[in-house]
């Protein structure tokens, strides 16, 4: 697989929020923005970034309040509507992490918790992507992943930055429709990453080893 395709589709009025709400909820999450910042980094979670992960809750409005209280606790959402998670070893992540920043189209939000990593998809990829991993001649070299789809949950890092230790956003939420690769990125960059492991290709990581604090890069470079 040599290309990945984007979805542009254009979103409906009903999809988008009136300004009046969107500037409610900028003002909830005033504790998330720096008038100093100029770039969003990929472990800050911006107020639309909140938005969008409570867009996932079956109360937003709640969800959004209860975060206002306690910025730096986890959270618990659903997936499937809003958003698909695969979960993988952290050690295989950061390589397909590798794979989708240096030679793809960069990655949707990716966290880490209990020494997995989480990389956000577009909804429905929990049920395509161990059929097309089964299906691809590299698919046994592959660790499985655990997918996370519609009926399951997943446990997400606190809004604002958190220890090393515990779970923390790699490449956090920063917009209210952050784009979300499919099953075909997700095989893509599975594939990319054991042919790279297996060619022994000495590559210098995006990022650091399991004992450096977390790495903070552009995400306005995502392709």
């Amino acid at each position: 697989m040599s290309a990945w395709l984007r979805d542009e589709t254009p979103l409906s009025p009903a999809q988008s929020d009136t300004d009046e709400r969107r500037s409610e909820r900028q003002d909830i999450f005033r504790f998330l923005r720096d008038p100093d910042e100029r770039r969003h980094h990929s472990a800050h979670v911006t107020a639309a970034g909140a938005d969008w992960l409570a867009s996932a809750a079956a109360f937003p409005r709640s969800t959004l309040a209860l975060w206002e209280g306690r910025p730096a606790a986890p959270a618990v959402l659903p997936c499937g509507a809003v958003f698909d998670v695969v979960n993988v070893d952290s050690i295989f992540g950061r390589r397909m992490l590798d794979q989708l920043w240096a030679e793809g189209p960069g990655s949707g939000p990716v966290a880490v918790h209990r020494g997995r990593m989480l990389l956000f998809a577009a909804p429905g990829t929990a049920q395509r992507l161990p059929a097309l991993l089964h299906w691809e001649e590299w698919g046994d070299s592959v660790p499985p992943p655990l997918c996370h789809g519609l009926g399951d949950a997943v446990t997400i890092p606190p809004l604002t930055p958190a220890p090393a230790t515990g779970p923390r956003w790699v490449v956090a939420p920063d917009t209210r429709h952050p784009w979300l690769p499919g099953p075909e990125v997700m095989l893509w960059a599975c594939v990319r990453a054991v042919r790279a492991a297996s060619a022994a290709d000495v590559r210098i990581s995006i990022f650091p080893g399991a004992d450096q604090g977390a790495k903070v890069y552009d995400v306005s470079k995502r392709r």
